[in-house]
């Protein structure tokens, strides 16, 4: 029963993303850099007429009510607005990669995160999914991105949640 694939709507449009991967996989082989599979990657689901958004930042705020900006979180892709789609190029991964998945579902209200590393033999996948207690999962400082600007302000005590323009 551990081994049994659960059923999502998002099942074509992951198997289509994973395909993309496998191409790039076997174009490339292992032993490059991340952001080499990246490119390929983009070029592959874009031939694919997926609509693609690359490393779209999600704000990462300290509490529930969003009043204080601690960083972003920056997926590597967001696909067809519904997967978060996170690659990596190494040897192993480990649990520290699929809590950052983890997080970026629970930041992003998204149903369905693909983890996916390059850098083995044979090309490695994992789909994930939100965590049950969303708001256990909304802070990773491991992952968080902070810009310089937002340092300069974290000693305030003022909310610096970014005022919207008009």
């Amino acid at each position: 029963m551990a081994n049994e694939v659960i059923k999502t709507p998002y099942d074509t449009l992951t198997y289509k993303i994973i395909g993309c991967a496998m191409a790039v996989h076997r174009d490339l082989g292992p032993g490059l850099r991340e952001n080499t599979y990246q490119r390929s990657l983009a070029n592959h689901l874009s031939e694919a007429a997926l609509s693609i958004e690359e490393e779209k930042l999600y704000s990462v705020y300290d509490d529930q009510a969003q009043e204080r900006l601690v960083g972003y979180y920056i997926p590597d892709f967001v696909v067809e607005g519904s997967v978060i789609v996170e690659i990596k190029a190494i040897k192993n991964l480990d649990s520290s990669h699929l809590a950052q998945v983890i997080g970026y579902l629970a930041v992003s209200g998204l149903s369905i995160g693909l983890l996916i590393n390059f850098g083995e033999r044979s090309l490695r996948y994992r789909r994930v999914f939100p965590p049950q207690k969303i708001i256990d999962h909304l802070v990773n400082r491991q992952w968080l991105f902070i810009p310089d600007w937002l340092k300069n302000n974290k000693d305030e005590r003022t909310p610096t949640k970014p005022s919207k323009s008009v």
